[in-house]
């Protein structure tokens, strides 16, 4: 009942949105039930004027980036998801002080591209990582090249009764893949730190990262990149391979046999498919080195259990499953 009078109130609002529409197609693991409300924003105003009226009518809001973060429910997602598109994908440099600010919406790889042209770099941190500017907030995003609480300066946030409020980075104690944003908070923009790269040492760097990622990570199966967030002085996939894990699959998702850390679907995976893949090797991995892999990806919609489970509860595959 709240969805469809919230639905009739953001048509009211000029916000019509769409009900039933499918995530799957959106989402890097292609999988995943629909949302029960889906809307585009294309400004501040929009994405405030939503949220409120969520707020009213007691209905969660999912921001859904690029969807390449997510492991969405096979029941769907309940309440309103929004994408962030329009004056909320902009990029605006300062050229006297180097400093852009960066609007949530906008994808890593264009945000990249358009600071090269421009003769701007600093943000080399997200070369290959295929999210938005919101989710790069969210996740503290970054590769061997450096994070993006390296270069953060603040960020503009509609918080959950839609009230728009800006946080220096200080305030979101940002550590390895994590940024402490208020409960059900949805990033706007973000001013970040850019500079000059006159000898192109920037550009160099990021074209080894680039080549290296292709040649050790499943590129061409549908993932969500890394699956688990690496331990302090090791490595997800090492300790998963480790375990025997490599290969091993669960109906379409499969361990990748190229990169433990990744789980692949090869056609027709549920997220049922990936969570029993993550449990086994969250399981796998604590039975036999004592150390919780903590999930680099978030899960969204509607589970109806815990997510992840803990390790000591994980389901390990048959001796049977296909290696």
């Amino acid at each position: 009942m709240g969805a469809t009078r919230a639905a009739a109130a953001l048509e009211a609002a000029g916000l019509p949105c769409v009900a039933g529409a499918p995530l799957a197609s959106r989402a890097y693991w292609r999988l995943g039930g629909p949302a029960e409300l889906y809307l585009e924003v294309d400004s501040l105003d929009a994405l405030v004027r939503a949220v409120q009226i969520a707020r009213a009518h007691a209905i969660a809001v999912t921001p859904l980036g690029n969807g390449s973060n997510l492991l969405i429910a096979d029941a769907g997602v309940p309440g309103l998801v929004v994408r962030l598109l329009g004056q909320l994908r902009d990029a605006e440099i300062d050229e006297a002080t180097g400093v852009a600010r960066v609007g949530a919406g906008l994808l890593n790889a264009v945000l990249l591209k358009r600071l090269e042209r421009a003769g701007w770099a600093g943000l080399g941190c997200l070369a290959g990582v295929p999210g938005t500017m919101g989710g790069a907030v969210r996740m503290n995003a970054g590769t061997a090249l450096g994070v993006l609480a390296d270069v953060l300066i603040d960020v503009q946030i509609v918080d959950v009764d839609g009230v728009v409020r800006t946080l220096p980075a200080a305030a979101l104690a940002m550590r390895y893949r994590w940024a402490e944003l208020p409960a059900g908070a949805i990033v706007a923009s973000a001013r970040v730190h850019v500079h000059r790269d006159p000898d192109g040492a920037e550009r160099a760097a990021v074209a080894h990262h680039i080549a290296r990622r292709a040649a050790t990570q499943p590129l061409d199966q549908p993932s969500c990149g890394s699956v688990f967030k690496n331990p302090p002085g090791d490595f997800a996939g090492r300790l998963i391979e480790a375990c025997g894990l490599k290969g091993t699959r669960v109906g379409g998702a499969q361990i990748s046999d190229k990169h433990a850390n990744f789980i692949v679907n090869t056609g027709g995976a549920s997220a049922a498919d990936v969570l029993a893949l993550i449990r086994a090797a969250r399981g796998a991995v604590f039975a036999r080195f004592g150390v919780d892999l903590e999930p680099e990806v978030h899960a969204a919609g509607a589970w109806g259990v815990d997510w992840p489970l803990p390790p000591a509860a994980a389901h390990v595959p048959s001796p049977g499953a296909q290696p």
